[in-house]
């Protein structure tokens, strides 16, 4: 039993039976006893109020007597007659009806169905009631003919050419709802119908549909009159329920709208409009109808985020097929509170749509959904039948001031762009294979050409034997130009093709810059820079070569039969979307202008993008370690900053710092042409060779000021498409240099480096360490964020034992280390079923495979102001907060659940009605079922109390204790005062015999040598 009466609902009581398994229940109107079937065929009575079983209970040999020579089964129905509460109609599976006097604790009536039993309604005059059956059929029964039903029907059965009906699904609910003006027509509503529909009673019902249609969806039929009408559902039926005028199940329901509870959905249908249309429904139910892969999470994001996403969302909305009356259910009131600043939530799905919810108040409200398969479009099945994992989302990063946007998939990222206008135009594509391979012998040296850099002809590019390599696609960009509403438009699609049959690494971090016009990427095996504004790839290096000669690991080397050869580094938009090679230079040495280059241009490669020798590579020397041997090191982590490049710079420079999976942090050089020739002349980029290195896999890098303000990185402001553009950076240098602003040309920054284990504080451009943490030497961390708060910046990071943590910055001091949430509670959302097995307790994140701790990282977020979100379930997202600020607040916020209304007064009866006996009979429930009625067997159920009850009971046992330790201290005392007296009168005593041996003694020798004569 839950308790809505409250802000927060609670479980109250739990009673868990302790032979029997409960298969339905049911609570009558305004009554506190509460009906429960069981799996054994009997029925319990409990009253709800204090979750105690009664004494009398309703037995299954009772209730069939000798109607049948086998047990009925379980009970699937208990429906109180709506006239006479002291009829209860019992349903079992077997098809058995049984209509049960409570005072005579007899049954009155019994029916057989041929079929299996699944639902039954009574009608309001308690006469009549129908049942739902197995078979698809729908049966009226009358109270005064227990030998058959009044009426038989096949909703949707069709006839064959045989003549025989079509089998048919189950009905699983059934409700009949009677009208005003339907009295006379419900004596017989399915043989007979009246001329006027309006007059007939509705028939309301779940399933039915026929076995051998293929394709039929989950729906809910509705029969008024003649008409049939079939509403299809997109998800399977829960329940549904009527929405009628009254309450009290003896009067007119007159019905004017269904609620349909489906499993990912929440349906309210309206009766009283042609066609039957749905409302519109103002809440968000539909998170999880796909399986949400990752989140994204912006707090206070610019304000005119909400209202430009909210304008394009809902003029984007086919708000056709609604009916045009407003959302009938209604309870419950708002908080009082809200914050001062927007918030956005981006969710990224499985199929490949991206939803962005407004969650500035308590609840979710959507605003705008993007769908990627408009942009593209699977090449094939998935192995395992599957399709939504080709365009499956895996990472969004929005840059808020600009509004452009990256999606990433597994093998894909999209740029996007936000415009209000609508236009149509194709979206260009470059095909960029991230590959690196390792030469099997050290000291061999890699194919002709620069180590770093080799220029060679597109068509020379082949591979074993002298066969080119082959290119396949994942997906693939839809051709043709495309329409695009207002919204974002996808300006740039890339995608990472695989080369010889062998999948690409699955992209593993995306950043975006809208003030540099460059987009990053990569994967397990390199990285990649494109150019949005000229539209080429600017880098594509494997991950060793961004070191050069300073590689500080040893790369295990790759057989031959894994990767033999080396495709094209990427595909140029050209119009005809033909294959063309499109490259920049790659190296600062060469400096070159990239552009689109057609087929046959010669085009600049990298070491790690060169075909392997075809003939058999030599193995390494088997003595090295598991940690020098290196066979692949991942992108995780991506950053555009302003910084300096080395110690010996003085000016700042547009970069992108780089982290990988080993815990290195490296610097690559952008050099952008002035404003004026950005569309014409090209960007230069170049590794630097600056390298940081921490334990662990890097998480997240930040810049801060030497005040230790965060210095945010450099974004344009937002300009409609018609308009001219104009850059305002949010720093003041977004120019190839800045200058330092410190005169003595002293450390101006401050680099916050944090990895899976450790976190450092770096002056730069001294690069001299000023704060180092270990976070933690046993777990790892699963997610690291740098956040504002209070007008401070702190680390806060989530770990694999379940506890997050926060420190301060730049000095790294502890500010809060609490036990929040256990990576165990996440593995839902894993792909291992390992992981749920019961020895995770024992093992803990030891049988987290890096993978599935990556996936639960995307949908764990840390924003500014202190707060945060997680999937808690596949279809809830649990926000929470650090501040406590936040927390004063959070009481006025929260809405109220429960709104008390008034009961409506039961309609009085006429005379005549009540002179013939044939009003509603009331029933004393408490006299039948309380103290008179004894206790039922402590083996029957078992109470569990609730977080409310176990507080209560823990107080009242504490009470208790205190009393019984009240009451043993005081017999204790009233113990010692009577040991006291008992001393007292002992010594008395004593004395007493002193006195009476002395007296003894005396009167001895006063008459010891006297004669008796003497006496």
């Amino acid at each position: 039993m839950w308790n809505i009466r409250q802000k927060i609902p609670e479980v109250v009581h739990t009673l868990k039976f302790q032979r029997e398994r409960t298969t339905c229940i049911s609570l009558p109107l305004q009554s506190k006893w509460l009906y429960v079937g069981t799996e054994k065929g009997n029925v319990h009575i409990v009253n709800i109020e204090s979750f105690v079983v009664s004494g009398y209970i309703i037995n299954w040999n009772k209730a069939i007597e000798l109607s049948r020579k086998n047990h009925p089964g379980p009970v699937t129905c208990l429906v109180d007659n709506p006239v006479d509460s002291n009829k209860l109609l019992i349903g079992f599976e077997t098809g058995l009806l049984v209509l049960w006097d409570l005072r005579t604790k007899a049954a009155d009536v019994r029916w057989q169905s041929a079929e299996p039993l699944r639902s039954v309604c009574w009608l309001s005059d308690g006469k009549q009631f129908m049942s739902s059956h197995a078979d698809g059929s729908l049966c009226t029964w009358s109270v005064k003919t227990p030998q058959r039903p009044v009426a038989t029907q096949f909703p949707h059965a069709k006839t064959r050419e045989n003549g025989q009906q079509e089998p048919c699904k189950a009905i699983q609910k059934v409700s009949w709802l009677s009208t005003r003006a339907g009295l006379l027509a419900s004596l017989s509503p399915l043989a007979g119908w009246r001329e006027e529909e309006e007059s007939e009673p509705y028939v309301i019902f779940t399933g039915g549909l026929g076995h051998d249609t293929a394709g039929r969806t989950p729906s809910v039929t509705v029969m008024h009159g003649r008409t049939t009408t079939v509403l299809e559902m997109e998800h399977n039926v829960v329940d549904f329920i009527a929405l009628v005028d009254t309450p009290y199940p003896s009067e007119f329901q007159d019905p004017y709208g269904i609620v349909v509870l489906l499993q990912n959905d929440l349906v309210v249908v309206d009766l009283t409009s042609p066609g039957y249309p749905c409302f519109e429904n103002p809440y968000p139910m539909d998170l999880h109808g796909s399986t949400v892969t990752s989140c994204t999470y912006l707090a206070d994001c610019p304000g005119d985020l909400v209202p430009a996403l909210y304008s394009v969302g809902t003029a984007k909305q086919n708000r056709t097929g609604f009916s045009e009356k407003e959302w009938p259910i209604t309870g419950g009131t708002w908080g009082t509170g809200g914050n001062s600043y927007p918030e956005v939530v981006i969710t990224g799905h499985a199929d490949g749509s991206v939803k962005f919810w407004d969650a500035t108040a308590v609840s979710f409200q959507v605003l705008y959904k993007l769908k990627v398969s408009r942009v593209l479009e699977r090449q094939r099945r998935s192995q395992d039948g599957d399709t939504e994992d080709q365009l499956a989302v895996q990472q969004v990063v929005l840059c808020p001031e600009s509004r452009q946007l990256a999606v990433a998939g597994a093998s894909y990222v999209i740029h996007f762009r936000f415009s209000r206008n609508e236009k149509n135009a194709e979206v260009p594509c470059l095909e960029i294979p991230i590959v690196y391979e390792t030469y099997g012998d050290s000291d061999r040296d890699p194919p002709s050409g620069d180590p770093a850099v080799t220029v060679r002809p597109a068509d020379s590019i082949a591979g074993v034997n002298g066969k080119k390599a082959e290119l396949s696609l994942p997906v693939r960009c839809r051709s043709g130009p495309i329409r695009r509403p207002p919204g974002f438009h996808p300006e740039l699609v890339c995608i990472t093709p695989a080369v010889n049959g062998e999948p690409p690494g699955v992209i593993s971090s995306v950043a975006v810059n809208s003030a540099y016009g460059l987009l990053a990427y990569g994967n397990e095996s390199g990285l990649v820079i494109v150019d949005t504004v000229q539209r080429t790839c600017l880098l594509n290096l494997g991950t060793p070569d961004l070191y050069g000669p300073a590689d500080p690991y040893q790369r295990a080397p790759r057989s031959p039969k894994q990767r033999a050869e080396e495709a094209d580094l990427g595909r140029s938009p050209d119009s005809e979307q033909i294959n063309g090679l499109c490259l920049s230079p790659t190296a600062g040495k060469q400096g070159g202008v990239g552009s689109v280059s057609p087929r046959g241009r010669d085009v600049q490669r990298s070491r790690s993008q060169e075909r392997l020798d075809t003939q058999q590579t030599a193995s390494r020397s088997s003595s090295l370690s598991s940690l020098e041997n290196i066979s692949s090191e991942a992108i995780v982590c991506l950053q555009f900053a302003d910084t300096f490049v080395n110690k010996s710079e003085s000016s700042t420079c547009p970069c992108l710092l780089v982290g990988t999976s080993l815990g290195s942090t490296l610097i690559v050089q952008v050099a952008l042409p002035r404003s004026a020739d950005r569309t014409t002349q090209a960007v230069s980029v170049a590794p630097t060779g600056s390298i940081f290195r921490l334990n662990g896999a890097m998480q997240c890098i930040a810049l801060l000021d030497c005040s230790g303000a965060r210095i945010p990185a450099a974004a344009e402001t937002w300009r409609d498409g018609n308009k001219e553009r104009t850059r305002t950076p949010s720093r003041p240098t977004v120019s190839s240099c800045g200058s330092l602003s410190e005169a003595g040309g002293g450390d101006g920054q401050l680099l916050v480096l944090v990895s899976d284990k450790q976190a450092r504080v770096l002056a730069t451009p001294s690069h001299s360490c000023l704060c180092k943490l270990q976070i933690t030497e046993t777990s790892f961390v699963v997610r690291a964020e740098i956040i504002s708060l209070k007008d401070s910046v702190c680390l806060v990071c989530y770990l694999a034992n379940g506890r997050l943590n926060s420190y301060s910055l730049p000095s790294l001091r502890p500010l809060m280390e609490v036990e929040f949430l256990p990576l165990s509670d996440l593995s839902f959302q894993t792909t291992k079923s390992a992981i749920a097995d019961p020895m995770l307790a024992i093992w803990g994140q030891q049988m987290f495979v890096n993978e599935d701790a990556t996936q639960m990282a995307r949908t764990f977020c840390i924003s500014n102001h202190g707060h945060g979100l997680y999937l808690c379930s596949p279809s809830e997202i649990q926000k929470f907060t650090i501040s406590s600020e936040f927390c004063t607040q959070l009481q006025d916020m929260v809405g109220e659940l429960f709104l008390a209304c008034d009961m409506p007064e039961l309609p009085q009866q006429g005379f005549l009605k009540g002179l013939f006996g044939g009003g509603v009979r009331s029933l004393d429930r408490e006299e039948l079922f309380g103290e008179t009625s004894g206790k039922a067997s402590r083996s029957v159920a078992k109470l569990l109390t609730g977080p409310t009850a176990q507080a209560e009971q823990l107080q009242a046992r504490v009470s208790s204790t205190g009393g019984d330790v009240g009451r043993a201290r005081q017999a204790m005392i009233e113990r010692g005062q009577k040991l006291s007296k008992l001393e007292d009168r002992t010594e008395q005593l004593m004395a007493d015999a002193d006195n009476f041996s002395s007296t003894a003694h005396q009167l001895m020798m006063r008459y010891k040598d006297k004669k008796w004569y003497q006496l």
